[in-house]
């Protein structure tokens, strides 16, 4: 008897779960495979090589084309540092003239009764001379202008130097892009898994009769949804690689995949980076050199005011063979030469001239003055974007490490509701949550992180620490 009490009771507890569900007809084995977990690859696909952050900044010194542009620039601007192109030295010439004539003539006198033609006379001309001048004194205005070419040449050097450091910092921001689209979709990749074992179990629990069929297809609806998540993420990550290659000055299509991790720095301190600015800042030092150039280019126009002494001298030679002479009645040929130097002293002092160097040297110290309030402007620039972005880096390093605490959290807390949901202790719907509060901490970390390295590479940009300078 109670052995009989004992089946029928084992015989009748599933039944009120029976009752709660649906009438099912007999389910047939799935002819359709099961989804596949997205981290998979096809066997087919070549792994791309390995790119660090060191060969990207390498390669896009050695490609960019805005610095290979500047470094032209720069190339020009030290062409021109001559004594030559200043005026300090002489000037020497050569000229070389050869003519021809062929004239009828007719000469007529008062000894002759007859007039003296002659018809088709050749003449020809040879003047050939070497002419040199040299300017030895101008108010020094060549000795100013000297200097000031060297001047232009530094200032062309600091901007190809910003040029470069604006480069390297975007490399360095395009680079750790691609990290964190590449790390959210190893995130997506981590919550597809989850979905598949979401899926399994669901699916495990219809099959034995204890769970529903729209709880199996709830896990699929959002099993497609992060792998539409992953597909845009995809095309997030092939962007960001294109961006890299663009200014790396490759072909945009060259696959990679980064080896370098973020790795932000905590120790800047913001006293290092102001001082350092106002040392080593590329924009600064040219725009302190732009004030030279103003000035440089006022004392020009003092200079003209003096008298500008020079020497001058030169050789020449000059034949002459005259085929129009007449002696007598009879035509006849005469040739000439000439050869020999000539030397002298050129002088020319400035009377008047319309006020036009009073207005040029006015406007000389026009632009003094706007180098020296560009000088100011920048300074001030450079100073609010330091402190824009080491605010941005205080406020990012503390929140990074309140993420990196939060995502140990969310891990474990998804780890043990799959546990729960396993053993059917959790809804789907919470399950469901708690992953979805994962990957979306996974993400925030990525995003704050990668915050957090843009805000310190702008300070080692500002701070100029970014391209040493070759020895």
């Amino acid at each position: 008897m109670p052995r009989f009490f004992l089946f029928a009771l084992l015989l009748a507890a599933p039944l009120p779960l029976l009752a709660q569900q649906p009438v099912l007809p007999a389910r047939t084995p799935a002819t359709t495979p099961q989804a596949k977990p997205q981290t998979e690859k096809p066997e087919t696909v070549a792994p791309a090589p390995a790119l660090t952050l060191a060969e990207a900044i390498r390669i896009g010194l050695e490609n960019n084309y805005g610095i290979r542009l500047s470094r032209q620039d720069v190339r020009l601007a030290e062409n021109n540092v001559t004594r030559g192109n200043a005026g300090q030295l002489p000037t020497i010439d050569g000229n070389v003239t050869r003519s021809f004539t062929r004239n009828d003539v007719r000469q007529e006198s008062a000894a002759r009764t007859t007039a003296s033609e002659a018809s088709g006379a050749k003449s020809n001309r040879l003047n050939s001379n070497l002419a040199g001048t040299w300017t030895i004194f101008d108010g020094f205005g060549m000795f100013i202008a000297y200097d000031r070419l060297r001047t232009v040449a530094q200032s062309q050097q600091q901007l190809t130097r910003a040029t470069a450091e604006e480069t390297v910092a975007d490399i360095t921001t395009a680079y750790f892009t691609v990290v964190r689209e590449a790390g959210k979709i190893q995130s997506f990749e981590e919550a597809l898994r989850i979905g598949q074992q979401r899926i399994d179990l669901t699916q495990a629990r219809a099959d034995v009769g204890v769970g529903a069929k729209v709880e199996v297809l709830t896990a699929r609806v959002d099993f497609n949804a992060d792998r539409s998540a992953l597909i845009q993420q995809q095309e997030a990550l092939k962007t960001a690689k294109v961006n890299l290659n663009n200014l790396l000055g490759r072909s945009p299509a060259l696959d990679f995949l980064p080896a370098d991790s973020i790795v932000v720095s905590r120790d800047l301190g913001r006293e290092t980076v102001t001082q350092a600015i106002r040392q080593n800042n590329p924009r600064l030092q040219q725009a302190r050199i732009n004030t030279q150039v103003a000035a440089y280019d006022r004392k020009l126009v003092r200079a003209s005011r003096f008298p500008q002494i020079g020497l001058t001298g030169g050789y020449g030679y000059n034949r002459n063979v005259n085929g129009e002479a007449f002696f007598g009645t009879e035509l006849t040929t005469n040739t000439g030469r000439q050869l020999g130097f000539n030397y002298g002293v050129v002088a020319s002092i400035p009377i008047f001239d319309g006020f036009n160097r009073n207005r040029l040297e006015q406007n000389a110290r026009i632009a003094e003055d706007q180098s020296r309030l560009q000088l100011e402007q920048t300074q001030l620039q450079l100073e609010a974007e330091a402190e824009q972005a080491y605010a941005q880096y205080q406020n990012r390093l503390q929140l990074l490490q309140l993420e990196e605490d939060n995502i140990l959290l969310a891990r474990q807390n998804v780890a043990i509701a799959l546990e729960r949901y396993r053993l059917g202790l959790l809804t789907p719907l919470a399950l469901r949550e708690a992953q979805r509060t994962q990957l979306d901490a996974e993400n925030r970390l990525l995003d704050i992180r990668f915050q957090a390295k843009q805000a310190e590479t702008v300070l080692r940009r500002l701070s100029s620490g970014l391209v040493q300078e070759q020895p």
